[in-house]
């Protein structure tokens, strides 16, 4: 076989066999395919997309591309959340120790930030001294003692996805659902779960900016994994506006510690955060059957807060993974300051009416938050602070944000393109749902809280 027939192959979208996907994903992971080739081939891919049976051949040879992991050995039913990405979106923080502290184990494997999206990993890491880069033992050790792990992917793990996973967010190949629906799902087969909840955003801050299009690719996501014998759940969830009030690594962190806490989360900036949060950690531990109904494991989810017992378990996770726990219990005196901060204020009166993710997002990479290139290396410290949501009352003058930012030739630029991403109205919004649909075996249907 000739890798550039098998990229004219794809490009004048025709289907590619299981013999030359194999081919294709082999030479890259071995070095035999360089990464502009790869490159083509995945901006085809986006253009022509792929077949029903090409997708579930991509994420069957991405999965055996590296080692399966049995955690049969742990009791319970291992149950993982995915996000397809979205700003402002650190809700596996909050939920993987709420759910651990319910009993069901949380095996999660986590990817860094992609496009204009920030990463779990690169949060986490923010945390002094928290590794994410634990070997597939040191993996199995953290979930049997706490019931929790949180790590990146070992060169073991679907070496296929860890490899063109850095290349599809600096190629402009992102938002392609059978790429998406292969790299998520081959890692998430591939770290020993029974189950799986997935949280498909829709919206502008989304990959996936319509809802059709991100019912679709929830539909292939819950495809394949019934295909592969786990239980899968998909939500469709809104992410037309930033979820909760931070942007930016360490920022995020301290608000997912604050949620933990209780102090954020009733009638606040955190409350939209908290409500997807508890309706994903409500279906993973109905799924754990520690609960016998979602709304039964929302119940439950919202108890693990109020009781202490999801921080508990959030700093047996920090303590776990070699991070400096102090700096959590102690953040507001641990916070690393920015060489500037920067307010951002309202030019008019009225009610914010929208606000703009993805200019949220963009303006966060240029501020350091997040990668431009594959080699990039992020600021923890660079980030965005929201003091206004959407339906908001604001006068002219008052605050709309904050930024964080140690380059200085960022602050001008940072402070327009925030400003132009706020939207204010005459009129009062109406509200949007927060929850839009959710998709199992059987289909997709309307949300019904």
């Amino acid at each position: 076989m000739n890798i550039v027939e098998l990229i004219r192959k794809k490009r004048e979208g025709q289907t590619l066999t299981k013999e030359e996907i194999q081919y294709l994903l082999a030479g890259y992971v071995e070095g035999r395919v360089p990464d502009y080739q790869m490159s083509a081939f995945l901006m085809a891919c986006y253009f022509k997309g792929m077949t029903e049976q090409e997708t579930y051949t991509f994420t069957e040879l991405m999965l055996h591309s590296g080692e399966i992991i049995d955690l049969s050995s742990i009791p319970g039913i291992k149950v993982d959340k995915h996000s397809t990405g979205g700003v402002g979106d650190k809700v596996s923080l909050i939920l993987a120790p709420i759910v651990a502290s319910c009993g069901v184990p949380v095996p999660m494997i986590s990817g860094r930030g992609l496009g204009h999206t920030g990463g779990t990993l690169d949060k986490l890491e923010s945390i002094p001294g928290f590794r994410t880069d634990l070997s597939i033992a040191e993996y199995k050790k953290v979930i049997t003692n706490i019931g929790v792990v949180m790590i990146g992917q070992t060169k073991e793990i679907a070496p296929a996805d860890k490899k063109m996973y850095a290349l599809r967010d600096v190629t402009a190949t992102v938002e392609c659902i059978p790429l998406i629906a292969g790299s998520i799902m081959s890692k998430k087969l591939a770290e020993g779960i029974d189950a799986l909840v997935l949280d498909v955003k829709t919206g502008r801050g989304a990959f996936m900016q319509t809802r059709d299009l991100s019912r679709k690719l929830a539909q292939t996501l819950v495809k394949i994994g019934t295909q592969f014998g786990k239980e899968t759940l998909g939500f469709i969830t809104d992410m037309n506006q930033p979820l909760g009030i931070t942007i930016g690594n360490w920022l995020e962190v301290m608000e997912s510690v604050e949620c933990l806490r209780n102090n954020r989360g009733t009638n606040d900036g955190s409350s939209d955060l908290m409500e997807v949060t508890h309706l994903l950690s409500g279906a993973m531990i109905a799924l754990g059957k520690k609960a016998d109904s979602i709304d039964e494991g929302i119940e439950k989810s919202k108890e693990a807060i109020r009781n202490g017992k999801a921080y508990d378990k959030f700093k047996e996770l920090v303590r776990a993974q070699g991070g400096d726990v102090s700096a959590i219990e102690n953040f507001e005196n641990r916070q690393p300051q920015p060489k500037f901060a920067s307010e951002v204020h309202s030019a008019e009166s009225g009610y914010v009416d929208e606000i703009d993710s993805l200019e949220l997002g963009l303006a966060s990479i240029a501020l350091g938050a997040s990668r431009e290139k594959i080699d990039d290396v992020i600021d923890p410290k660079a980030g965005i602070k929201l003091n206004q949501k959407v339906g908001n009352k604001v006068a002219a003058g008052d605050s709309l944000a904050v930024f964080y930012t140690d380059r200085e030739s960022a602050l001008e630029s940072g402070r327009i393109r925030i400003a132009n991403a706020f939207h204010i109205s005459s009129q009062k919004p109406k509200s949007r749902p927060l929850i839009w649909d959710i998709v199992d075996s059987s289909g997709i249907r309307e949300w019904k809280s």
